[in-house]
């Protein structure tokens, strides 16, 4: 009896001194789940792209005709303009906002930082549904132009200019925020010693600054490039049939023809691109930038070109400066940034706020400004069966959503904080895999199995396809907050004779709840306006906020959906100010 009450202490020991070998085991269930939900689905999809349905052989019928089709090939070369478009004038926009933001104080950086996250984690369908009622026909802009004398409304809507706007003002919030995190480690000393050393302030910026500052650039290009590719809402209905996207025909192939072969093969087409894209990425800069890592350094023929056409733009940009300091003065030419910025800013908040007031409108019409007040839209919202159904079900998958996701990225991030293995790198980009792959290919790969599984039109369904989405966003809140974390606590705890589920509860997770609590209200934010997987696993049956606002806008737009976006701007905001409050306490 004495032996084995001795033994039980030592084989405590010997599993604590197991876990802390081995931590990526905590990172297991969540390996497990993206292995189940997210790979095999995407794999699976790839793998019905090139099989015979009838004979069960292999095929490579879909692929012939997207060659041998001018349609296929016309729309898979619009999805390439647009995307690289918007990841072009996204970087152009968002790069002196970045700069800018970056060079502030503490203090105001994080409050500069909420006028670019807001409109980042606005829904899609309220910023789409603000650039409709801007950019219409008889929109805000050509109210505008027609009360100053212009004869005939402008066409800026149901055009490549309209699909241009809203893609670009979705993805400028993407682009300022990858790149701001580089700008800030870079410090401006560097600058300052190269102009002390004889250099022009544009020589300096664009030979020592801007060089230090392209990981995050490259970076943020990728990552918008990749995210446009499987846009289909702002070309839904800010485009016309010239601006037909790939994603587009992905869901009609799907919900409308059935035809998951070729549905496939054009996933396939998607999915190989943006891996393609991460393959030139890896190959010049390196792929651990994109989580902080170190630029790898090029070398050859692109790093001499690449000098080169940095010596020609400073040179340029040194001239520019001189003259405008000229025309201008100093003091004219310092409020320049600035005022650019600000204005950027109002680029990206303005739209949305102008749709607030006319969910309070009296017409029956949406109309800016509107002619009276009401709260009769909010009272049709709230009264109708169908809105209220859809609201509270995207609330309860959030939920839900939030608590798995971050469980599942709470123990990942503490499984990669805790290790040293050479197997940590390959796990963090499997976890960040699903912010990578376009997401109407995981949502028409989750559809099939889910088909299979009879998880379509399920709340099972919508949580697992949404949790998916959400886990990156999880594993980096909280990682984050890791690297502020003094693991030696826990050591200190353990040494204390604490366990390994003692020292997780009473130590670890009330000194990062700040980070958790974030975690959970990111991952909300994510499921709660999430319509990709809510399309495809919905089935029309379990609809949620954003699959009825989608099926509305497609019907008619009412006054109805902007007392509905309201809600949603405010409920989104409100998460979005809370999740940041406990991020910084953290």
């Amino acid at each position: 009896m004495s032996t084995l009450v001795a033994s039980q202490p030592r084989r405590s020991v010997l599993k604590g001194r197991f876990l802390r070998a081995h931590p990526l085991w905590l990172a297991v269930p969540g390996l497990a789940f993206l292995l189940i939900f997210f790979a095999y689905p995407v794999a699976s999809l790839l793998f019905l792209s090139v099989t015979d349905t009838e004979t069960g052989s292999w095929s490579i019928a879909s692929f012939a005709r997207i060659a041998n089709t001018d349609v296929y090939l016309r729309v898979l070369g619009i999805t390439f303009k647009i995307a690289g478009n918007t990841a072009l004038l996204s970087l152009l926009i968002g790069y002196p906002l970045a700069y800018w933001i970056a060079g502030l104080p503490e203090r105001f950086r994080n409050r500069m930082l909420l006028f670019v996250m807001i409109p980042f984690w606005t829904s899609y369908l309220v910023k789409t549904f603000a650039w409709m009622i801007i950019l219409g026909r008889s929109g805000v802009i050509n109210n505008l132009l027609l009360g100053s004398g212009v004869a005939e409304p402008l066409p800026l809507l149901h055009n490549e200019f309209g699909v241009m706007v809203g893609m670009v003002h979705a993805m400028v919030p993407l682009a300022a925020m990858t790149m701001l995190p580089v700008m800030t480690s870079i410090d401006r000393r560097l600058v300052s010693a190269a102009q002390t050393l004889g250099s022009s302030p544009a020589h300096a910026f664009w030979l020592v600054y801007f060089k230090l500052s392209l990981p995050g650039v490259t970076a943020a290009g990728l990552l918008v490039f990749i995210s446009s590719l499987g846009f289909f809402i702002v070309p839904a209905f800010l485009g016309g049939r010239q601006e037909t996207m790939l994603a587009q025909l992905i869901i009609t192939q799907v919900s409308e023809l059935l035809n998951w072969p070729f549905a496939g093969a054009l996933a396939a087409m998607m999915l190989v691109t943006a891996l393609f894209a991460c393959w030139i990425y890896d190959r010049i800069f390196g792929i651990s930038t994109i989580s902080g890592g170190a630029v790898v350094e090029s070398t050859g023929r692109i790093r001499l070109i690449g000098l080169k056409v940095l010596e020609i733009v400073a040179a340029l940009a040194s001239r520019i400066a001189a003259a405008a300091r000229l025309l201008f003065g100093k003091k004219i030419t310092a409020l320049f940034l600035p005022i650019v910025c600000w204005s950027i800013i109002a680029f990206l908040v303005v739209p949305t706020l102008l749709v607030l007031p006319m969910g309070f409108t009296s017409s029956e019409f949406l109309e800016f400004p509107p002619p009276g007040y009401s709260m009769r839209w909010f009272g049709t919202y709230f009264s109708s069966p169908l809105w209220t159904s859809a609201t509270l079900r995207s609330f309860g998958v959030a939920f839900a959503t939030a608590i798995v996701a971050t469980a599942i990225g709470g123990f990942a991030a503490l499984a990669l904080a805790n290790s040293r293995s050479r197997w940590s790198g390959l796990i963090f980009a499997f976890f960040l895999a699903p912010m990578i792959v376009p997401r109407i290919v995981i949502a028409v790969g989750m559809f099939y199995l889910f088909a299979q599984i009879g998880l379509v039109a399920s709340n099972t369904g919508l949580v697992i396809g949404h949790t998916v989405l959400a886990v990156p966003f999880t594993l980096v809140a909280i990682s984050a907050v890791l690297k502020n974390y003094d693991m030696r606590l826990d050591q200190a705890a353990a040494t204390l004779g604490a366990s390994r589920v003692r020292t997780l509860v009473s130590v670890t997770i009330p000194m990062i709840k700040g980070g958790l609590i974030a975690a959970f209200l990111f991952a909300f934010i994510t499921s709660f306006d999430e319509l990709t997987i809510a399309i495809f696993v919905s089935g029309g049956l379990k609809t949620t906020l954003p699959k009825q606002m989608w099926d509305d806008m497609i019907l008619q737009l009412n006054p109805t959906l902007a007392a509905v976006s309201v809600v949603v701007f405010v409920l989104v905001t409100t998460l979005l100010l809370l999740a940041e409050r406990f991020r910084r306490s953290a």
